[in-house]
């Protein structure tokens, strides 16, 4: 078992790696060409994905955790169910919102433990916002930490200038977040039911797993995802959002994603603020 001291070492080591590889995605984010390629599912596959998953791979392997990463291997099942603690990765998240040159991308590490994230962090190279969390000890959100290839942090003295999620805000709408490029039917028939149910509900379309963090900031109460997902797009994003007082909970069954499945395909799921709906 992981003890606090090493779980807060391992924390250092994923927030490094995440501000170095966001250093390497803007790199390319402000080329003139992304090298961008199909996968076999016909998803966009870009320099900055390459970059980056070599350079959090090649740092997380010195931790003697497994990694298991969108970009990486394609590890059997038999290969990878009994693995107690791995790191779970999406070197970036919101590919084709790095095309479309918007912004809304994250680099997304999870340490996950027994099938669920016990510590998350996601980091917005665009805007130097940083998400991270460690189970039992909070949320955090710190701005303006700048992409940097040479990137080396201690967790620990980043939380004097971090704050700790959810963060108040005012307003007076209930507010719904949901996929930029990847909206359902199901999803506009979900909001059409809370438009019933609330006096004022907007909608505001963000990529990524920017999505998840806005609930788990404060900024939005509900993130409906009725569309498919895998495990690497949601592991960091759920660590945070259950630290800063969410559930990140199935359609069918309302139960906790869990990770490291036969199949890595998430089910259907909701992330809400535990006290809006």
């Amino acid at each position: 078992m992981i003890n606090d001291t090493e779980l807060w070492h391992l924390l250092s080591a994923a927030i490094s790696t995440a501000v170095r590889a966001g250093g390497l995605i803007m790199d390319v984010y402000n080329s003139d060409d992304f090298h961008v390629n199909l996968k076999s599912d016909s998803t966009p596959l870009t320099l900055a994905d390459r970059k980056a998953h070599s350079e959090i791979s090649n740092s997380l392997m010195k931790t003697r955790i497994p990694v298991l990463s969108e970009e990486g291997r394609n590890l059997q099942y038999e290969e990878r169910k009994g693995w107690e603690y791995f790191w779970l990765v999406d070197p970036l998240d919101g590919t084709k919102e790095f095309i479309k040159r918007n912004g809304e991308f994250t680099v997304n590490i999870a340490l996950v433990y027994n099938g669920y994230p016990i510590m998350g962090v996601v980091y917005v190279p665009v805007s130097g916002s940083l998400y991270f969390s460690v189970k039992g000890k909070g949320a955090f959100l710190i701005e303006q930490i700048l992409p940097e290839v040479s990137a080396d942090y201690i967790a620990q003295d980043l939380l004097h200038s971090a704050s700790k999620l959810p963060i108040a805000t005012e307003r007076d709408s209930f507010i719904v977040v949901g996929s930029r490029s990847h909206m359902s039917k199901e999803t506009e028939e979900y909001i059409a039911l809370l438009r019933g149910k609330f006096h004022k509900v907007d909608f505001k379309p963000r990529g990524s797993s920017l999505k998840i963090c806005m609930v788990a900031e404060g900024n939005a109460d509900v993130y409906p995802r009725f569309a498919p997902t895998t495990e690497w797009d949601t592991a960091a994003g759920q660590a945070v959002a259950e630290e800063a007082g969410c559930s990140v909970v199935s359609v069918d069954g309302n139960e906790r994603l869990v990770y490291n499945k036969e199949n890595l395909e998430n089910p259907w799921f909701i992330v809400q603020r535990r006290a809006n709906l």
